[in-house]
């Protein structure tokens, strides 16, 4: 997974995959889901996202699965 931040135009790309983009769907006016031809999602773009997505925050965290 990669993510990509655009300062002058406050976009954040996600991108979940490498396979070529089949289709773009719109979830609202800022934020868009690319996916592959078989409807599995390839990446995210997230416009204003400062304030969308807060964005100047970015964690990651692992959980294991635990046994019982």
């Amino acid at each position: 997974m990669k993510i990509k931040y655009f300062e002058d135009t406050d976009t954040a790309l996600l991108e979940f995959s490498e396979h070529p983009v089949f289709e773009t769907k719109e979830i609202n006016e800022n934020i868009y889901l690319d996916l592959d031809e078989n409807g599995n999602l390839i990446g995210m773009t997230i416009e204003h996202a400062m304030s969308q997505a807060n964005i100047s925050e970015v964690s990651f965290q692992q959980i294991s699965r635990q046994v019982a």
